[in-house]
């Protein structure tokens, strides 16, 4: 008896810096304090990626274009009340970002912080999602392919 995985939507923070080198927001969490994305249960009346862009308003104080598309999906188990855990599958949206507020719901409650892809694929627990992190700069590389 597998156990079901509940879905989730996540978004990558992303901006280039004046050279065009790419970088990616990362938080923490709130309990571990572990380097985590913006993600959250799915919203009644939202699509997966309008989802993802309001946890990344309401995590991380960040706003800007969301991807309708995802880039791929990670899984992890979410910590719950009583020690209990559920598997998530997160669905990642990249989040170009066009404004950082310097107040956001969740302000006091959790660190944001810009790395490059290779520290931040460094800094997350989640094989698969520091993968998609690695593989950003191509996946996002404009009108580039091969």
């Amino acid at each position: 008896m597998g156990k079901s995985r509940r879905k989730q939507f996540g978004a990558i923070p992303v901006r280039f810096t004046p050279e065009g080198q790419l970088e990616i927001m990362l938080i923490t969490s709130r309990q571990t304090r572990r380097w985590i994305v913006p993600k959250g249960w799915p919203m009644k009346g939202l699509d997966g990626h309008d989802t993802a862009a309001r946890e990344a308003f309401e995590e991380a104080g960040v706003a800007g274009s969301i991807a309708a598309q995802p880039i791929g999906s990670y899984v992890y188990a979410k910590r719950l009340k009583r020690n209990a855990t559920v598997d998530c599958e997160v669905e990642l949206f990249p989040l170009t970002v066009e404004k950082e507020r310097r107040r956001w719901p969740e302000m006091d409650e959790r660190e944001r912080r810009w790395f490059s892809p290779d520290e931040a694929a460094q800094l997350v627990d989640e094989e698969d999602l520091a993968i998609i992190i690695e593989r950003l700069p191509d996946t996002l590389a404009p009108g580039r392919s091969g």
